[in-house]
């Protein structure tokens, strides 16, 4: 079962005792050469997302584990990690570990590592069908692995009457054990960022169109 942050009206605690609870959170990255507009927006976005998932905890309960995708260590080497990686990210869950939260290992190195690999791949693309069929089932059965060692890892570590917070990009596909209340945080500020990045690419698609209507004229006159 998947709830959605903003659609839960005060669930009393006492509904969720006893099982397992799990606070989902999607990844949203700022690179250094990023427009300050992203920045700016993806900023809003962890604050929002922090304001959420304290408001959350309040209701249900404090976070007891945290996991964070791509990231295949634990304790504070995995929180090392996390921080080179996100420092927003790095940041709220530094925050729950102070209080008392434990950092796990999600990932299986070799599996991510290979995963990766299939993906690198892809994106070169292919001279035939037959090859890029193949590679595109290698890839798929490595993620279907790979989430499925993700499962069993959250389903291992998160207790009974726990409460777990996963860090994890949009588009997963992660499937959840059932005795697991799935919870995603979904501040407005994502709705925003998405809108954003689509204008942003509608502006460069009229660009682009607009410096190609220009360029043929030119064509036209050297053939002549």
């Amino acid at each position: 079962m998947t709830e959605q942050v903003g659609k839960i009206e005060k669930p009393p605690a006492e509904q969720f005792k006893g099982s397992k609870k799990l606070y989902l959170v999607p990844l949203i990255f700022s690179g250094e050469d990023a427009p300050a507009e992203y920045k700016e927006r993806c900023q809003h976005y962890w604050q929002q997302v922090a304001e959420q998932l304290a408001n959350l905890e309040g209701k249900i309960g404090r976070v007891n584990r945290v996991y964070y995708e791509s990231i295949s260590l634990s304790s504070e080497e995995g929180m090392k990690l996390a921080e080179k990686i996100n420092q927003s990210c790095y940041q709220i869950a530094k925050s729950e570990c102070d209080n008392g939260a434990t950092f796990e290992a999600l990932e299986d190195e070799e599996l991510l590592e290979e995963v990766i690999d299939w993906e690198r791949c892809l994106l070169l693309g292919f001279v035939t069908v037959k090859v890029a069929s193949k590679v595109s089932e290698f890839y798929t059965e490595a993620s279907r692995k790979r989430y499925e060692f993700m499962t069993k890892k959250i389903a291992e570590t998160l207790k009974d009457n726990e409460a777990g917070l996963l860090f994890i990009r949009e588009g997963h596909r992660l499937q959840f054990s059932k005795d697991i209340e799935v919870f995603s945080i979904f501040p407005p500020a994502l709705d925003e960022l998405h809108r954003w990045l689509r204008d942003e690419a509608s502006k460069k698609e009229e660009t682009k169109e607009k410096e190609g209507k220009e360029e043929k004229p030119k064509e036209t006159e050297e053939r002549k």
